[in-house]
C-alpha cells in the first residue's frame, strides 16, 4: 500500500472531492487545490444519481438515499399533444449537483479544501522521486501524486495531452429547473412521478424532479428540472449562441442570467411551437435558463507518472447516459483501490489506467451512438435498453 504520501487534487468539484475524501480515508495527506475564489455552485442543475455517484454518501457517510435524491419509478414518452406513446416501469434517482458538492464538502471540510488557489503547472522533481506543483499566485509545493480533476476545459489534460482536442458534437444542452409551486398543480402532478421524454426530428428533451434548492426532496418542496438537446451549426450560429449578455463568446457553457434575451425568446417560442403542452409549460417557466455545449474529448491517457486525469479531465462523453459524475466516482473508487494494492505511486497509475481508458471509451462509444439516434438519424427507440441511464455497458 501506498502510504505518508502526500496528493495534491486540481480542482475541487465533485470529482476532485471524492477522490480528495477516498484517498484521505487510506490515510494519505490530502489538500485540494479549487481555482475558484468562493465555494462552487451550479444553480441545483440536476444529476441522474446513479450508483457510482452516491457511493461515497451512501457507503461511507452513511446518508439515506432517499434523503439526497429523488426517485421516478417510471420511464415516460409523450407524443407533441402531450399522450402517453409508451412507458416502462424502471426506478432512477435523481439529485443536484449542489446538493452532492455540499455534502461532499461538508465530508471532507474546508481545512485542506482551498479556494482561488489553482494549480497551473507541475513537473517531476529532478529524481523522479516527487512531483512539484506551482500555483497562479506563484508559491510552490512538492507532492507524491498530483490529481488532475479540472474538468471539461482541464489545462492539464493540454498540457500533457496536446493532440486530444474537444470536438463539438453539433448541438448544445439547454437546460433550466422551476419550482413545483410554480407550476400549475396539474404539470406538477404529471411530470413529478416519472422521467418524461419528448422526442421529436433531431431533438429530444427530457424532464424530471431533483431536490430544491435547500435540498428538500418533499413533493411541493422540489425543483422540476429539463434538458433540451437542440442542433447549432458549428461557427456563426453556436459562436452567436455562445455569445454572453456581455459580448462576451464563451466556448463550454453559459450560466443562469448570462443567456442573452433574444436567444431565450426564441427557445421559448420553439417549445411552445414544438413540445407537448405539458413541457413547455416548463420551459417557459424557468426565469434563467442556461446551456451546456456537448463535446466528445477521446485520450488514449490517462495516468503520467506521478499525475492522472480523472472525470472530465480525462473523457468527455455526451450526457445521454447521465453518467458524468458516476464516471469521476468510479475513476476516484478505482484509484483509491490501486493505491491501497500496490507499493509505489507510479506502480499504482500503471495498474489503474487500463481499466480507466476502457471505461472511458466504452462510455464514449454508447453516448455517440445515442446521440446520432436523436439529433442526427432520427432512431431513437425509447424501448431499447441501450437508452437507459447507467455508467457501464450492462449494470449500473
Amino acid at each position: 500500500m501506498v502510504s505518508k504520501a502526500r496528493v495534491a487534487i486540481a480542482g475541487g468539484s465533485l470529482g476532485g472531492l471524492t477522490a480528495g475524501l477516498l484517498l484521505r480515508d487510506l490515510g494519505l495527506d490530502v489538500t485540494i487545490h479549487e481555482r475558484s475564489s468562493v465555494e462552487l455552485e451550479q444553480r441545483g442543475a440536476g444529476i441522474g444519481f446513479l450508483p457510482d455517484s452516491a457511493r461515497y454518501l451512501v457507503e461511507r457517510a452513511r446518508l439515506p438515499l432517499d434523503e439526497i435524491s429523488t426517485s421516478t419509478a417510471t420511464i415516460r414518452y409523450l407524443d407533441r399533444q402531450g399522450r402517453v406513446e409508451h412507458e416502462r416501469d424502471h426506478r432512477y434517482h435523481f439529485s443536484s449537483w449542489n446538493t452532492v458538492y455540499r455534502n461532499l464538502l461538508r465530508c471532507f471540510g474546508r481545512d485542506h479544501y482551498l479556494l482561488g488557489h489553482e494549480v497551473v503547472d507541475a513537473h517531476d522533481t529532478t529524481d523522479g522521486a516527487a512531483i512539484t506543483v506551482r500555483f497562479a499566485d506563484g508559491t510552490v509545493d512538492t507532492v507524491d501524486l498530483l490529481v488532475c480533476a479540472d474538468g471539461v476545459g482541464s489545462t492539464f489534460r493540454d498540457r500533457l495531452l496536446p493532440a486530444s482536442h474537444r470536438q463539438y458534437a453539433g448541438y448544445v444542452a439547454w437546460r433550466g429547473m422551476v419550482r413545483e409551486t410554480d407550476l400549475t398543480p396539474g404539470t406538477a402532478t404529471a411530470l413529478g412521478d416519472a422521467i418524461t421524454y419528448h422526442v421529436f426530428a433531431n431533438s429530444h428533451i427530457l424532464v424530471y424532479p431533483i431536490p430544491g434548492a435547500d435540498g428538500s426532496v418533499l413533493p411541493g418542496e422540489r425543483l422540476i428540472n429539463f434538458v433540451w438537446y437542440r442542433n447549432y451549426l458549428a461557427g456563426g450560429d453556436l459562436g452567436d449562441l455562445l455569445t454572453d449578455t456581455s459580448g462576451v463568446q464563451r466556448e463550454i457553457s453559459l450560466p443562469p442570467g448570462s443567456v442573452r434575451a433574444d436567444h431565450i425568446a426564441e427557445m421559448r417560442a420553439s417549445a411552445v411551437a414544438r413540445l407537448p403542452p405539458v413541457i413547455a409549460d416548463v420551459v417557459v417557466a424557468v426565469e434563467e435558463p442556461f446551456l451546456q455545449v456537448v463535446y466528445d474529448v477521446e485520450i488514449d491517457q490517462m495516468a503520467f507518472g506521478r499525475m492522472c486525469l480523472i472525470g472530465d479531465a480525462g473523457f468527455v462523453a455526451r450526457p445521454h447516459a447521465a453518467a458524468g459524475t458516476a464516471k469521476a466516482a468510479a475513476n476516484a473508487w478505482a484509484l483509491a483501490e490501486a493505491l491501497a494494492t500496490h507499493d509505489t505511486v507510479p506502480a499504482a497509475l500503471a495498474a489503474w489506467e487500463p481499466g480507466q481508458l476502457d471505461l472511458g471509451r466504452q462510455l464514449l462509444a454508447r453516448t455517440r451512438r445515442l446521440g446520432s439516434r436523436s439529433q442526427v438519424s432520427c432512431t431513437w427507440d425509447g424501448t431499447d435498453p441501450d437508452t437507459l441511464f447507467r455508467l457501464r455497458e450492462e449494470g449500473p
